[in-house]
């Protein structure tokens, strides 16, 4: 009998033990992220604070998005609401950034299918102040211009930065106004999903240009072309232009690199135009059969890239490298000619004087010719 009840006296001790350690265990699962938080995730993600919070319930964690808001802070007073009057009537807006300023202006940069040399154009500040600006000077391929207005007017100057060190997965974010103005200054982030992307677009006639942009997944949307693509140190990486548009695509925006514009702002602050090399030559697609056919001009069914020549100018630099009608450039030096808009983009690369060597095909055959480049 004493046997029996040691037994049982043994049995509830052994089961009030194995309760206790039960609900110790219970408490810490229920409680773990206070006891055995893991310091990895800010390791990995610097930009994700954890904070205590004395009015919230045990065992809360906080999550912070730090560091863009700093950097927005401060670039935010550098971009501008740009608006554009036709008959004094608002016909529309774009976005901008003041890259400049000196003892009496301050100088705007946004691309010139916003401003579009128009005689009418005002500046909105983050003050809240419209003021008047003075289109100084731009260029419809690169798609840039130069407003200027009173320096009084700037607030503060947008700080440029660099392309050359960027990177596939390299955060940033926008800052422009979308629609209208009720939508001042919104500030969007995301990606560089794409560097060096070539992208044909219209200009003065159908897909007759090839620009040259990083690619981005932050919301770019009417409004925003002209404003500033900032990396996360609030320098100017970019120039927001263009967008693709269609059902099934989504995130797909395109900013003209800083580089591409910095380097002829000059000339814009001048009113002057950049000076560009002339061919002298009117050329066609190979691709383009009506067209060909309309000009007497046949091609080899086996050539699919390249521009046919139409016609040469006399005394211009083609007819003196000894080009002709019914020639298909290929090649400008060692780039490949595909189109008329990649034509006039490797062209554009090169100044009035340079010396270039031209790939072509006459009747079957390669041949090379070197062309001194002039102007119009």
């Amino acid at each position: 009998m004493k046997k029996k009840k040691s037994f049982i006296w043994l049995y509830l001790i052994l089961l009030t033990l194995i309760f206790i350690f039960g609900g110790v265990c219970a408490f810490v699962v229920m409680n773990g992220i206070s006891y055995f938080k893991d310091d990895t995730d800010t390791k990995a993600n610097p930009d994700i604070v954890y904070n205590s919070c004395s009015n919230c319930k045990s065992g809360t964690t906080i999550v912070e998005n730090g560091g863009i808001s700093e950097s927005v802070e401060k670039v935010y007073d550098s971009v501008v609401m740009v608006k554009i009057y036709k008959n004094n009537q608002l016909s529309g807006s774009g976005s901008g950034f003041v890259y400049k300023k000196d003892s009496k202006y301050g100088y705007v940069m946004t691309n010139y299918h916003v401003s579009d040399g128009s005689k009418k154009v005002t500046v909105l500040t983050a003050s809240g102040e419209e003021t008047e600006a003075t289109f100084l000077g731009g260029d419809q391929y690169l798609d840039i211009s130069v407003l200027r207005i009173d320096v009084s007017k700037v607030i503060s100057v947008a700080q440029i930065g660099s392309t050359e060190k960027v990177k596939l997965g390299d955060r940033v974010f926008a800052i422009g106004t979308p629609v209208g103005e009720e939508y001042f200054n919104s500030v969007t982030g995301g990606f560089i999903s794409g560097i060096n992307r070539k992208i044909t677009v219209s200009v003065v006639s159908k897909r007759d240009w090839v620009q040259e942009v990083l690619q981005i997944d932050a919301a770019i949307n009417p409004g925003n072309s002209g404003g500033p693509l900032f990396n996360f140190n609030g320098e100017v990486i970019g120039i927001n232009s263009m967008k693709l548009i269609n059902d099934e695509i989504e995130g797909m925006g395109f900013t003209i690199k800083i580089e591409d514009a910095m380097k002829h702002v000059d000339t814009f602050e001048k009113g002057e135009d950049i000076k560009r090399p002339y061919l002298g030559v009117s050329y066609i697609d190979v691709s383009e059969k009506t067209a060909l056919r309309y000009n007497g001009l046949v091609v080899d069914s086996t050539i699919t890239e390249g521009v046919v020549v139409a016609s040469v100018d006399d005394g211009k630099a083609a007819q003196k490298s000894g080009l002709q009608k019914g020639d298909v450039i290929i090649k400008f030096n060692n780039d490949k000619v595909i189109s008329n808009a990649y034509l006039r983009y490797l062209l554009y690369k090169y100044n009035p004087g340079e010396e270039i060597t031209i790939t072509y095909i006459r009747n079957g055959k390669t041949e090379t010719t070197k062309v001194t480049l002039t102007t119009k």
